[in-house]
Order: structure tokens, then sequence, then C-alpha cells
């Protein structure tokens, strides 16, 4: 079984930075796309960005320029460094992934289990 364990959400005053991360574990043999989604109350689910396998990105307008969002592939993980934070970038963080394939399952898409993120003074 294939699971998405994430990292890294926390506290921090605006114009701070963290970084997320996001590996899948279970005997994976590739994934198409990894990336992050985010939901804040009251608010649907919206993407954050998201990156293929050959490292081509795509990006919410909201965090273009103060987001970046890499992968390492070796070790099934995707990462979000997210700097000149804003509290309107308060949510829950969700690790998303595509086309995952491991030893004799395919799963069309995985969410991770969500990990806050606050930023607030």
């Amino acid at each position: 079984q294939v699971q998405l364990v994430e990292s890294g959400g926390g506290a921090v005053q605006p114009g701070g930075s963290l970084r997320l991360s996001c590996a899948a574990a279970g005997n994976i043999v590739s994934i198409n796309a990894m990336g992050w989604y985010r939901q804040a109350p009251g608010i649907e689910r919206e993407l954050v960005a998201m990156v293929t396998t050959f490292g081509m990105a795509n990006y919410a307008d909201s965090v273009k320029g103060r987001f970046t969002i890499s992968r390492d592939n070796a070790k099934n993980t995707v990462y979000l460094q997210m700097n000149s934070l804003k509290p309107e970038d308060t949510a829950v963080y969700y690790c998303n992934a595509r086309g995952v394939r491991s030893a004799g399952s395919w799963y069309s898409e995985l969410w991770g289990q969500g990990t806050l993120v606050t930023v607030s003074s």
C-alpha cells in the first residue's frame, strides 16, 4: 500500500518561510506528478503547485514568485519552499500524487493527511 507522508507545517509570522516535504512510501515504481493543494476554512481545496517527473511545474497565480516546488525522483519526495508568507496562505496543505505505480498496484490519485500552515503575527 502506498502512503504519502507530509512534514514541515507550523506557525510563522508574515514574511517568514516554511518548507513542506512529502514522501511517498510503499514500493514505488513511478509517479507521474506530485504536488500540493491547500484548503482554508470555508474555502474549496485549491491547487498550489504541481511538478511532473520531468520537472515541469505549474503554480497558482497567488503563489507565483513566492513558492517553489521541487522533486527528488530517487526519493519519491516533493518539496514546497514557501517564502514571503502572507496571512492568506494560512490553510491545511495536502500532498497530492497522480499516476502512482507501485509493485502490483496502480493509483490514479493519492492524498496525504494534511499539514497545517498558520501565518499570523
